[in-house]
């Protein structure tokens, strides 16, 4: 198939700053432009080729939701019962977005290795793990009881989860630096995504460890803060190649805006892990034979630190909001989930934050702010719906699998 410029990262930085109209873009059939609303419509099987994985971001944005649902500062009758759906909801659509990637790669050989190692498709792969992990952590606040036999398979979740991220940050980023040649200038958030799962072992951790016995706790927190503190700080430096980007190239083009947001998750799921972590660790625990943590400061610093990385979550959200009401998309895209997932942890961390300290308006903040998440959730589903229907997407040209020009 031909690269398309719409989809490339050369389309993404083409006249940077301004003017975002779209070219007609031309798939593997010249006579069809694939932007045309009068185009050629495929059946299922042609564009099931379509189906990438970048769809798991429709789970892991739904598995977010029910863990939002759960923390709410404001709860009422039912609330936890509609979280409670919405968890089951997450492990449905998990489920079928499986079968149909197993069947892409079963009707289509070779789509599974081409989208492993594709420069653009291959980003999303790590969607899968941060789907996951969400489930892992609905089940803990859904399923599991302090106290009950599961808390061991939940254990024994949280270790396979950091080995297989592990080697997904470490195989994915080494592979990229061996066989892509990619410039600075095309530079896009998707790029801080094989990251992103081992970071999240933290966030697992920090709700898990409080139902472990202690003998479990303690080590599932020692890993869990290290491996926050890796995704973080590797953030941190995809952080400056954004910024670099953005400062000599403008914003993404307007089909890519929307990805900025991934720019939130990082530093504000740190927050809501670190005041996790540091409540989970039991006060009397002993670090080093008779050197007893003192939690009167631990949990204080935790909640300076968190307030730190909020700080930083907030500006990435106003930058990422200001670009898309400045430019808005045209066309619907799977990145539009990312106005979902990473401000999910952004208001996770804002309630946690609230609860430390005790304040009531920012607790309500919280709510206000989780109220506009329903609606973007909402906002987005419909959209994926209707662009399924109509054919925007799992449509030639009009997906991750594009080539965009960069694989060496």
């Amino acid at each position: 198939m031909s690269g398309t410029r719409v989809n490339s990262p050369d389309a993404s930085i083409y006249d940077g700053k301004e003017g975002h109209d779209l070219e007609k873009a031309k798939n593997d059939r010249n006579d069809i432009d694939i932007y045309d609303p009068n185009r050629p419509r495929f059946n299922l099987s042609r564009r099931i080729v379509h189906f990438t994985w970048a769809w798991f971001t429709l789970s892991m944005s739904t598995g977010g939701l029910a863990l939002l649902i759960y923390a709410q500062p404001h709860q009422f009758p039912g609330l936890r019962q509609i979280g409670f759906v919405v968890y089951i909801a997450n492990i449905l659509i998990f489920a079928g977005i499986v079968v149909a990637m197993t069947m892409r790669f079963v009707l289509h050989k070779g789509t599974f290795t081409s989208s492993i190692t594709h420069s653009r498709e291959a980003f999303f792969v790590p969607t899968i793990f941060l789907a996951i992990a969400t489930i892992i952590t609905g089940t803990q606040r859904y399923a599991i009881s302090e106290g009950s036999t599961s808390t061991e398979f939940i254990s024994a979740l949280f270790w396979g989860y950091v080995a297989a991220s592990l080697f997904v940050a470490i195989a994915q980023y080494s592979y990229v630096f061996k066989t892509h040649d990619l410039g600075l200038h095309t530079m896009m958030p998707t790029w801080i995504l094989p990251i992103f799962p081992i970071m999240l072992s933290g966030t697992i951790a920090s709700v898990i460890a409080e139902t472990q016995p202690q003998m479990n706790a303690v080590p599932i927190i020692v890993v869990g803060l290290t491996c926050q503190g890796l995704g973080l700080f590797v953030a941190f430096m995809m952080y400056a190649h954004m910024v670099g980007r953005l400062m000599s190239r403008g914003m993404p083009n307007r089909e890519h805006r929307a990805g900025l947001f991934m720019n939130v998750g990082p530093p504000a799921f740190t927050a809501l892990a670190v005041i996790g972590m540091a409540n989970s660790i039991p006060d009397n625990f002993d670090i080093n034979k008779g050197m007893i943590l003192d939690m009167t400061i631990i949990r204080p610093i935790a909640v300076v630190a968190a307030i730190f990385l909020w700080a930083l979550s907030l500006w990435w959200l106003g930058i990422a909001l200001v670009s898309v009401i400045l430019s808005p998309p045209r066309y619907f895209h799977l990145n539009w989930w990312a106005m979902a997932f990473p401000n999910t942890g952004f208001i996770l961390a804002t309630i946690s934050i609230g609860n430390e300290l005790q304040h009531e308006v920012i607790r309500w903040l919280a709510s206000g702010m989780s109220i506009c998440l329903v609606l973007t959730y909402c906002f987005v589903l419909y959209s994926l719906v209707r662009a399924v229907i109509v054919q925007d997407i799992m449509y030639p040209g009009r997906d991750e699998d594009v080539l965009d020009g960069t694989d060496t």
